[in-house]
């Protein structure tokens, strides 16, 4: 198929769809005429990539996991020993973003809560 084709079937922009080839996500094979060709299977490479990126996931990171994921009942479901040890690290690491992210909240709350009452009546009327 077409890279259109492949924009149809996943919902996702054909300059996307170059971005994942450009980051070694995707294989398609070039024709004489230098269009791509996709084949079926690369319809859930992209939902898996998708899938990825929806779980905090950057496009390098991907590229090493995705050769040891498949899918079950869509799920994905690591297949590589080491692939879990990899996994466990990137959750590390979202969750201390996450913690950084509620400090910061919290920081902030604090100081729009200590406005006085006049300068948090402004910025309603505003």
């Amino acid at each position: 198929m077409r890279i259109g084709e492949l924009s149809r079937r996943t919902g996702v922009h054909e300059r996307l769809l170059r971005y994942y080839e450009e980051q070694d996500l995707l294989h398609p094979q070039r024709r004489p005429s230098g269009y791509r060709e996709y084949r079926d299977s690369d319809v859930d490479t992209v939902r898996r990539i998708r899938s990825l990126l929806a779980a905090g996931l950057n496009t390098a990171t991907i590229g090493t996991i995705l050769p040891c994921l498949r899918e079950d009942d869509a799920r994905l479901v690591p297949t590589c020993p080491d692939l879990l040890a990899d996994l466990r690290r990137e959750h590390d690491r979202i969750t201390r973003s996450i913690t950084d992210l509620e400090t910061s909240l919290g920081a902030l709350e604090e100081v729009i809560a200590a406005a006085p009452p006049e300068v948090a009546r402004r910025a309603l009327d505003g």
